[in-house]
């Protein structure tokens, strides 16, 4: 397992990393600052979005980002209600919202269906 960044660490350097590339983020809630997972929806703007949220790869030891809500674009209400359903079971988890037309998350990352 490689070490990993405090999550309000990971989290801002994230906001930085989409404002460069002028890509509207958000934190829509506000976890834990140490070990809150973040879980990232992308909204394309145009009522579809996508839920992403990390997960180990255990061959590897290194973080690969899972499509919660499936390897396909869903209505806007499926994310939100998939976030809520998450936020209840840990509300230390943080939550930003990508808003990007094109459907850029610019995680390093690899993401997986």
């Amino acid at each position: 397992m490689e070490p990993r960044l405090k999550a309000e660490i990971w989290i801002k350097a994230h906001i930085r990393k989409c404002a460069f590339q002028n890509i509207p983020v958000f934190v829509v809630h506000r976890g834990d600052e140490t070990a809150g997972i973040p879980l990232i929806k992308i909204n394309r703007l145009n009522g579809k979005s996508m839920i992403l949220t990390p997960m180990t790869d255990f061959e590897t030891g290194k973080r690969q980002w899972f499509q919660a809500t499936g390897p396909d674009w869903v209505e806007e209400a499926v994310s939100d209600t998939y976030i809520r359903k998450q936020l209840s079971n840990d509300p230390d988890m943080w939550v930003i919202e990508i808003e990007d037309p094109e459907g850029r998350h610019l995680l390093d990352e690899k993401v997986v269906s």
